[in-house]
C-alpha cells in the first residue's frame, strides 16, 4: 500500500512539472534552476531570488504557450500573448541579474516562436557571450540561424556542440541541418570559399558570439 501511494505521488509530481506541462518531450526552454532556500516571511529577497521568481513565471508562460499551440484546437493568439509576456518577465529577471543567461535563452526561444528572428538571434548571442559553453542555447541558436537561412552559422553551432560533447543536442541540430531545404544547401555550396577581411558577424561565426548581439 505504501509503495503504491509513493508511486502515485511521484507521477503527480511529474505531471505538474514544466517539462511535462508542454505535452512531453524535450522542453524548448530550460526549466528554472533551483532557487535554494526561500526567504522567511518578512525577509527581503536577494536580487537573484527576485530574478529566479520572474524567470520561473516566464518559463511557465512558455509552457502554457506550447500547450496552446499543441491543443486539439490550436490557439495561436493565446500563444502569442503568452510568448510576449514570457519575454517581458524574462526581461524583469534580467533587471535583477544582468548575467542571467538562461533568461536570455528563453527570450531567444520566445522571439523565434513569434517569428522575429533578429531579436531571437540577438538574445541567443547575448546569452552565449555570458556563458559560451551553454549547450542548450548553442542548439537553439543553431536552429534559429538555420530557420533564418544561415546554414553556415548553424553548422558552426554544431561544431561547438560536438566540442562540448553535448551529443543529444548535437544530434538534434544535425537532424535539423540534414532536413534543410536543398535550395539553402545549394546556395551555401555556391558561395566562394574566400571570405573578405574584416569583422565576422556573430551569426556566421562558429565561435562564441562577440561584438553586436
Amino acid at each position: 500500500m505504501r509503495t503504491r501511494l509513493l508511486c502515485s505521488l511521484f507521477l503527480m509530481t511529474l505531471a505538474a512539472s514544466p517539462s511535462f506541462a508542454s505535452g512531453g518531450g524535450r522542453p524548448e526552454a530550460p526549466p528554472p534552476s533551483s532557487p535554494g532556500s526561500a526567504p522567511q516571511s518578512g525577509e527581503m529577497k536577494t536580487p537573484r531570488q527576485e530574478a529566479e521568481g520572474w524567470y520561473t513565471n516566464a518559463y511557465d508562460d512558455v509552457a502554457k504557450a506550447k500547450e496552446a499551440l499543441s491543443a486539439e484546437t490550436p490557439d495561436p493568439k493565446k500563444a502569442e500573448k503568452l510568448f510576449k509576456r514570457a519575454i517581458d518577465r524574462a526581461g524583469r529577471a534580467l533587471e535583477y541579474d544582468k548575467k542571467y543567461y538562461e533568461a536570455l535563452n528563453l527570450q531567444g526561444f520566445s522571439w523565434r516562436k513569434l517569428g522575429d528572428y533578429q531579436k531571437s538571434l540577438d538574445a541567443y548571442a547575448a546569452c552565449l557571450r555570458i556563458e559560451p559553453d551553454y549547450a542548450p542555447a548553442r542548439e537553439y541558436y543553431g536552429e534559429a540561424l538555420l530557420e533564418n537561412g544561415d546554414l553556415e552559422g548553424a553548422q558552426g553551432q554544431l561544431v561547438w556542440l560536438k566540442r562540448l560533447r553535448a551529443e543529444d543536442l548535437a544530434k538534434q541540430l544535425e537532424a535539423a541541418i540534414a532536413a534543410a531545404p536543398e535550395a539553402l544547401k545549394n546556395a551555401k555550396s555556391a558561395k566562394p570559399e574566400a571570405k573578405p577581411e574584416g569583422k565576422v558577424e556573430a551569426k556566421s561565426a562558429g565561435t562564441a558570439p562577440g561584438g553586436g548581439e
